[in-house]
């Protein structure tokens, strides 16, 4: 009698090996900083290759963990992100970047990818949305919100018809530059121009003459009235509505000078 052949047992292969794409986390908070952390290692194809708290440390670190990407948060206080990022993307035009922010992104979203990034998420966005944007990035796409997407795609449309297109509407705070911006903002915060100028590494004339522009931008006729729609813009954009009880007052959002 034959004796049945076996049949070769199956050659079981290796798992295939996932190249994760390397993360730089820059953000000054620890706690949020290492949550963000556990988040993307928790990913099959992304690793934190490393996490700095301040933009200067932030260069050593990409020199030396060589990032695909960074993942950034938008300051507005001492420090300009958005200028850094500019100065980095012109150093290292192949690094990807993604910055996220509490501040609203209607106004800073095109500033940033203006300045270079390849994305903006807010920080109240959910895990999935970050995780969305960082892997449409690395795709080779940018990200925003669907609803900053349409805005531009309008705008655009807009600009093409010449004999409909009206320029800005005077006094929109959308019409003041990157550098008029953080300086309302810190205005707005509480910050007088020897603070400011102090905290930008500029001169008081010069932080005077930005806020003549700025009165001039936004149709105002002090320096009074700057600094009162300053602290209005602040407030009801970072502070939460509260119930009104007895006529409680809001706490100014201040930014801590250099």
């Amino acid at each position: 009698m034959e004796t049945p052949k076996t049949h070769a047992s199956a050659k079981i292969s290796p798992a295939r090996h996932i190249a994760k794409k390397r993360v730089l986390v820059l953000e000054e908070h620890p706690l949020l900083r290492y949550g963000i952390a556990d988040c993307l290692n928790s990913q099959p194809d992304l690793m934190v290759c490393g996490e700095t708290d301040c933009m200067r440390d932030a260069r050593h670190k990409i020199a030396e963990c060589k990032p695909h990407l960074l993942l950034t948060a938008l300051r507005l206080g001492p420090g300009d992100s958005l200028e850094f990022v500019k100065c980095l993307k012109k150093e290292r035009p192949a690094l990807l970047v993604l910055v996220y922010s509490a501040f609203e992104e209607i106004l800073f979203a095109e500033r940033a990818l203006r300045a270079g990034a390849d994305g903006y998420v807010m920080k109240k966005a959910p895990k999935e949305e970050l995780l969305t944007a960082i892997h449409e990035i690395l795709s080779g796409n940018i990200y925003v919100s669907r609803e900053v997407a349409l805005r531009a795609f309008k705008r655009s449309l807009e600009a093409r018809s010449a004999e409909y297109h009206s320029p800005r509407a005077s006094g929109a705070i959308e019409n003041l530059s990157d550098r008029e911006m953080h300086i309302f903002h810190l205005l707005g915060s509480g910050l007088a121009n020897k603070q400011i100028a102090h905290s930008l590494n500029l001169s008081v004339k010069t932080i005077e003459s930005h806020r003549e522009n700025i009165k001039h931008k936004l149709g105002l006729g002090s320096g009074r009235e700057l600094v009162a729609r300053a602290t209005k813009y602040m407030e009801e954009t970072f502070l939460p509505p509260k119930p009104i009880i007895g006529g409680s007052k809001k706490k100014v959002v201040r930014f801590p000078a250099a």
